[in-house]
């Protein structure tokens, strides 16, 4: 499901993809998954359950542990390597965006539009923003940073929850209340701002460059929507990112220059490394661009109308999660496939994330599987 917000009005539509993939019941049945002989070893290492998960959650990882947290209110820290709980918090209130932390503080935002802060998973403070919230917010630093549907950034004091300042400017009448980007390259916060990856010094609010990684194309407001989505990939000094339906992009964070965009379609976050980006589109076509240079590396169109997640690299496979639970490792030169394991038979959600050699997944059924691929 994708929602558009109004800035000024807090108003969400929740459009089906339709609006912008053609989904629905003109969508065509997935494709059936083809048999193959493994080539890869892999297996389940442990699994356990949180609550259902009915927004963008994205498991963050700090020191060997994985943050997770659930739509009725339950924030959990986990060992990556066994799965143990190391602490189990419920913050009273359903939870709209989430998981941000350092391993100390962690951050979630409720529906009510609340800001909550645990230290070592007792709550510390929370704060109500202006408008709503679905990126989850990045911790770093001693600080908390929460971007808003609006694209407004605020920065607050981990510690004690004091605003310390609070960046926006003028901007298009409506957002992607979608999942988008707020991460660290080196002492620079990085932020989205519709197509455009702007740098602001974390320490004042102030910017330091925004390179635009999509032109915005359409008749309307709806069809020139080209937000950028999250997580980014980081190979260097390069970060690259999607932009909604509309292009995959990267930029010199060092230099804050454009370095390459590529017009294509995708609702998804993209994966990759220092050789390959990865991404899907509205019809679950695979494609492979070169980091260096945009250029395509392979397409595959053996998962299509699958309902692929975003895609993460690992070593020498990218693997994607799909709609049926099942997650799919390609061969990340040429997108044959090495592997295929299942979860709890409900979507994957968001991108898989890791923690050394172990893969964790999320499920919108609440699953959490943890993968070991040899």
């Amino acid at each position: 499901m994708t929602a558009l917000s109004f800035r000024g009005v807090g108003l969400a539509l929740a459009l089906g993809a339709a609006l912008v993939a053609g989904c629905g019941s003109d969508r065509p049945p997935p494709t059936p998954l083809e048999n193959f002989t493994p080539t890869l070893a892999g297996r389940e290492v442990w699994n356990t359950r949180i609550g259902k998960i009915g927004f963008p959650m994205r498991p963050t990882v700090r020191d060997d542990s994985f943050f997770v947290a659930s739509e009725d209110g339950t924030v959990m820290a986990l060992r990556a390597d066994t799965g143990a709980t190391l602490w189990r918090t419920d913050i009273g209130a359903r939870i709209a965006a989430g998981v941000g932390s350092d391993g100390r503080f962690t951050s979630v935002v409720t529906r009510g539009n609340e800001v909550v802060v645990l230290d070592s998973g007792r709550e510390a403070w929370r704060k109500t923003m202006p408008s709503s919230v679905v990126t989850p917010p990045l911790v770093a630093g001693e600080r908390v940073f929460v971007m808003s549907v609006d694209r407004a950034v605020h920065a607050f004091d981990a510690v004690d929850g004091r605003r310390l300042w609070v960046y926006q400017r003028p901007g298009d009448a409506l957002t992607l209340a979608q999942a988008s980007v707020v991460t660290a390259f080196k002492d620079t916060l990085l932020v989205a701002q519709g197509a455009r990856l702007t740098a602001i010094d974390p320490l004042a609010g102030n910017v330091r460059w925004d390179a635009q990684l999509a032109t915005p194309r359409g008749t309307n407001e709806v069809e020139r929507l080209a937000d950028l989505l999250g997580p980014v990939v980081r190979a260097g000094d390069r970060v690259c990112a999607r932009a909604f339906q509309s292009a995959v992009g990267c930029a010199d964070a060092a230099r804050g220059a454009l370095l390459w965009s590529r017009n294509t379609g995708g609702v998804q976050a993209i994966g990759g490394n220092a050789e390959r980006l990865f991404g899907a589109d509205a019809v679950d076509r695979i494609t492979a661009w070169r980091t260096d240079n945009g250029d395509v590396s392979w397409t595959s169109e053996k998962l299509l109308y699958r309902g692929l997640s975003g895609p993460v690299a690992v070593g020498t496979v990218v693997v994607f999660g799909d709609a049926q639970g099942y997650v799919h490792f390609l061969n990340a030169s040429n997108g044959e496939p090495q592997l295929r394991l299942a979860t709890d038979g409900s979507a994957v959600i968001g991108s898989p994330v890791l923690s050394g050699t172990t893969m964790l997944v999320v499920t919108a059924g609440g699953g959490l599987h943890a993968f070991r691929p040899n």
